[in-house]
């Protein structure tokens, strides 16, 4: 698979961890930025990742921020866009495979580098059951999503 990874600069600290971690799953990483640690705002990245997940130029996407939070909210303005920010392995794997999560949103100043690489193996391991009613909620959510601004 394709990951496309963005961070702002407070999720900077945590993203060659995050890099080799993808490589060690024998993923590809496409990195959308940033490459250093001044200071950026977290829209600009989670548009970034959303867009080329929503796109199909990447499979899953990760976002890192400080807390996580802001790239979440962020990313979720894009359709199609479903990212949650995940603390935990089971809400890394239970998200894709209930939910359809396309995008792990992780926060560096919360979590260290040894619990990132367990989540993101837990997302990139994950895949949609497809049960039908599973299924019948994401449609309920994409009603959702076309009703209520994301044309």
């Amino acid at each position: 698979m394709i990951i496309a990874l963005g961070a702002d600069h407070g999720g900077f600290p945590l993203k060659k961890s995050v890099i080799d971690t993808i490589s060690s799953t024998n993923n590809k990483v496409l990195d959308l930025g940033t490459f250093d640690d001044n200071p950026v705002d977290y829209p600009d990245y989670a548009k970034s990742v959303a867009e080329a997940v929503v796109s199909s130029r990447s499979h899953r996407g990760i976002l890192l921020c400080g807390s996580g939070v802001g790239a979440c909210i962020a990313a979720n303005k894009i359709k199609g866009a479903y990212a949650c920010l995940c603390h935990d392995t089971y809400s890394a794997h239970q998200g894709v495979e209930h939910d359809n999560m396309n995008i792990l949103c992780l926060g560096a100043r919360v979590i260290g580098p040894a619990l990132a690489a367990e989540l993101v193996i837990s997302f990139l391991g994950a895949k949609f059951s497809g049960a039908a009613r599973l299924k019948r909620r994401l449609e309920k959510t994409a009603t959702l999503e076309k009703t209520f601004g994301h044309e």
